[in-house]
């Protein structure tokens, strides 16, 4: 395991700093649950809901410390929402994912602590609400080989030390992997980001809520986009205005 060092983010939840990147897991400042909560959770499952979607496949890429996944089964269980959820999800670290049954989560996770053993243990979680299936390995040769995905949590560490998982290559594989209706989430604002979203097919929008700051989320069509707090951004028009901007390429 390459990240040894806890920090305590601000909503009180842990984290963990990566050597291997140099970065943190998630935001120190807007706090691991409401990251995860506010940038991934929420969305998705409105949109879910919104589409009367009983049943979702959700690619979460990667599951880290899991808290997207773990903070999607909380959100569902805890507004008594009547949705089924298969998650997928690649990580490289083993030694991590193996780890977690000793992580100190908060105290709003003690009553999964079956699920993050069971995931610890077996990379693997299933019940009648909630099926957890975490690949070791290259994230990229994963999703070539999967599909039906309705909602994709985008929470690679950042391009500056993660290039292969934000290209326009990868968003394509993306793109083929996922149901005609899908949503995707992610942190990240930057141009040549949106720029490789929109070659590979995805239409751009700007999300907000009220405890985050900007963020992006993408669907295959416009039609699709039955998103609260949601802005078009056209991206003819920025690449118009921004002719030196590209995307990242593998």
């Amino acid at each position: 395991m390459d990240s040894s060092q806890i920090v305590t983010t601000n909503d009180g939840s842990n984290t963990l700093y990566s050597s291997k990147f140099n970065q943190h897991y998630h935001s120190v400042k807007a706090g691991a649950i409401n990251e995860a909560l506010f940038k991934h959770v929420i969305p998705a499952i409105t949109y879910a809901t919104n589409n009367n979607l009983l049943e979702i496949n959700i690619l979460d890429i990667c599951f880290g410390l899991g808290y997207n996944t773990f903070t999607t089964i909380d959100y569902i269980i805890k507004n008594n929402l009547d949705i089924k959820v298969n998650f997928y999800s690649p990580e490289f670290d083993s030694k991590l994912i193996k780890s977690l049954q000793d992580f100190e989560f908060p105290d709003e996770f003690a009553y999964m602590k079956n699920i993050i053993d069971e995931v610890s243990k077996n990379n693997f979680y299933e019940d009648d609400r909630f099926k957890i299936e975490v690949f070791i390995g290259d994230a990229r040769a994963y999703i070539k080989n999967i599909n039906n995905i309705d909602v994709v949590y985008q929470d690679a560490f950042s391009s500056d030390v993660n290039k292969e998982l934000w290209t326009k290559e990868y968003f394509e594989d993306i793109y083929n992997c996922t149901s005609q209706n899908c949503l995707m989430t992610t942190y990240s604002i930057a141009t040549p980001i949106r720029l490789g979203m929109w070659e590979s097919g995805f239409e751009i929008y700007e999300y907000r809520s009220g405890a985050t700051d900007r963020q992006t989320v993408c669907f295959k069509s416009k039609d699709d986009a039955n998103l609260a707090n949601t802005k078009y951004i056209d991206m003819v028009l920025k690449k118009s205005r921004n002719t030196t901007a590209v995307s990242l390429k593998d």
